[in-house]
C-alpha cells in the first residue's frame, strides 16, 4: 500500500512532464519565432528576392554602392527601424534589410533550414550586384546565427555579431533548466560550430546588461572562434537597447569603414 502511494504520484508527475515536453516539441517554432511583432505591407518596401515559391522583401539602403553590406535582424526586430541609422553610419555601402520569411513583409513560415538557406540567397543576390567586390555581413540576436552560418558558406569580407550565442539550443536550455531543451530542439543555430574556420575580420559586440543572451554563451562562441575578435561592449546596456548608445553606431561604422576611405 506505500508503495502505491509512492509510485503513483511520480507516475502522474512523469506523464505530466512527458506530456509537458511533447507539447513543447510540437509547438517549439511557436515559441520560438516572433514575426508578430513586425509584420509589414508589401507596398511598404522597395527589394524583394524569390526563392522556392517564397517572395522575401525588405529594403534596400544606398543603392548602386560598390560594397554591399547584409544585415540579419533579431527576432522580432522591425528591420526597417534601422535605415535612417544605416544610412548615416554605411555611407560608402548598399545595405540589403530582407525580412526572415514569415516576418515583416515576406511570405512563408520560419524555420532553420529555411532561413539559412534564405540567408544564401539574399548574399548571392548582393555579390551578384557588386561583382568583384566586398559583402560583409551583420547579424544581431537571431540573426547572429544566420550570419555565423552565412560565414561559414560564403566568402564574406567583414562580419560583425551583436548579442551573439554558441548555439540557440544552449540559449534555451539555460532559460529552461527544468526542460531538456537541448535535446528537443530542432532549430538549433549552431554559431560556435559554423565559425570555427572563419578567419576573416570579426567584430563582436556585447550587451553589459544582456537579459537575454547568457554571457557564459557569448563567451562560449568566442572561445571557439580560431582568433581572437575584435570586442566592443557596451556596459549599461540591455539586448533589446544596445543601439541607441552612441558607442554602438561608432563600432559598427568603425569596423565598416573601407581602408581606403580610413585616412579621410
Amino acid at each position: 500500500m506505500i508503495s502505491k502511494f509512492i509510485w503513483l504520484p511520480l507516475a502522474l508527475f512523469a506523464a505530466g512532464y512527458g506530456g509537458l515536453c511533447a507539447w513543447m516539441y510540437v509547438k517549439q517554432r511557436d515559441l520560438m519565432y516572433f514575426p508578430q511583432f513586425t509584420q509589414a505591407q508589401a507596398a511598404q518596401t522597395d527589394f524583394a528576392i524569390e526563392r522556392g515559391g517564397v517572395t522575401l522583401r525588405g529594403w534596400l539602403i544606398n543603392p548602386g554602392k560598390t560594397r554591399a553590406i547584409v544585415y540579419f535582424g533579431g527576432n522580432g526586430e522591425r528591420i526597417e527601424g534601422n535605415r535612417e541609422d544605416f544610412l548615416r553610419w554605411f555611407p560608402e555601402h548598399s545595405v540589403y534589410l530582407v525580412a526572415y520569411r514569415g516576418y515583416g513583409a515576406s511570405e512563408g513560415q520560419p524555420s532553420e533550414q529555411a532561413l539559412l538557406g534564405d540567408a544564401l540567397a539574399i548574399f548571392d543576390k548582393a555579390q551578384s550586384q557588386h561583382p568583384g567586390q566586398s559583402v560583409a555581413v551583420i547579424g544581431r540576436s537571431l540573426g547572429s546565427g544566420v550570419a555565423s552560418y552565412v560565414a561559414s558558406q560564403r566568402p564574406v569580407a567583414k562580419l560583425v555579431l551583436i548579442t551573439p550565442f554558441d548555439s540557440f539550443a544552449e540559449v534555451g536550455q539555460a532559460h529552461y533548466g527544468w526542460l531538456p531543451v537541448r535535446w528537443l530542439s530542432t532549430d538549433r543555430y549552431e554559431s560556435a560550430n559554423y565559425l570555427r574556420k572563419y578567419k576573416g575580420p570579426l567584430l563582436v559586440i556585447r550587451a553589459g546588461k544582456d537579459e537575454v543572451i547568457p554571457a557564459a554563451s557569448t563567451d562560449r562562441l568566442i572561445e571557439a572562434l580560431p582568433s581572437a575578435p575584435r570586442m566592443v561592449a557596451i556596459p549599461g546596456a540591455g539586448h533589446n537597447g544596445l543601439d541607441s548608445d552612441p558607442a554602438y553606431g561608432k563600432a559598427l561604422s568603425d569596423f565598416m569603414a573601407p581602408a581606403d576611405s580610413s585616412a579621410l
